[in-house]
């Protein structure tokens, strides 16, 4: 029987967690992004120094996923500075595992953590484009809460909406 695991980010999980970024986020946002997006966005958030600002943190959180010991999924989220507001920073698990209850896990986790906390609000930002994406949020209670435009440096912007869903 396989084992199902959702552990706090350590130090030994940070290139396991930019190697499974870079494969989930290639197989999914390049039909959405350009590949140059992806790897510009993918070099600045999977570095050791910005892994790091989870290790021990009291406003930020990434769990990894594990199926048997093996990294499949993560997931991040943050406090934000909305009073009682939570953000889901990031949520994904491989492709060949979607369907799964993986991504139900994660977000469960989330949801208890920002509960944990006293949030009754958790938002998200997702690519307009990510349809998929937005019907699972949509399927999980969040509703579009705005619409926003961010100029990520390079000539790169995020075209998102903010979602929400109160918990």
């Amino acid at each position: 029987m396989s084992h199902v695991s959702l552990t706090p980010l350590n130090p030994a999980d940070f290139a396991a967690v930019g190697a499974l970024a870079r494969t989930i986020w290639l197989a999914h946002y390049t039909s959405i992004i350009t590949t140059e997006q992806i790897e510009y966005m993918l070099e600045g958030r999977f570095t050791p120094d910005n892994l790091q600002r989870y290790i021990d943190a009291t406003d930020r959180w990434l769990y990894v996923l594990r199926l048997d010991a093996e990294p499949i999924g993560y997931c991040s989220c943050s406090l934000t500075t909305t009073p009682r507001e939570m953000k889901l920073e990031q949520l994904y698990v491989l492709p060949a595992l979607h369907g799964q209850g993986h991504g139900r896990r994660m977000l469960d986790a989330v949801v208890a953590k920002a509960l944990e906390l006293h949030c009754d609000t958790l938002m998200l930002q997702v690519n307009k484009r990510n349809t998929n994406a937005i019907d699972v949020y949509r399927r999980t209670g969040f509703t579009v809460r705005s619409e926003v435009v961010i100029d990520i440096g390079r000539g790169y912007v995020m075209d998102d909406f903010i979602m929400e869903r109160r918990i």
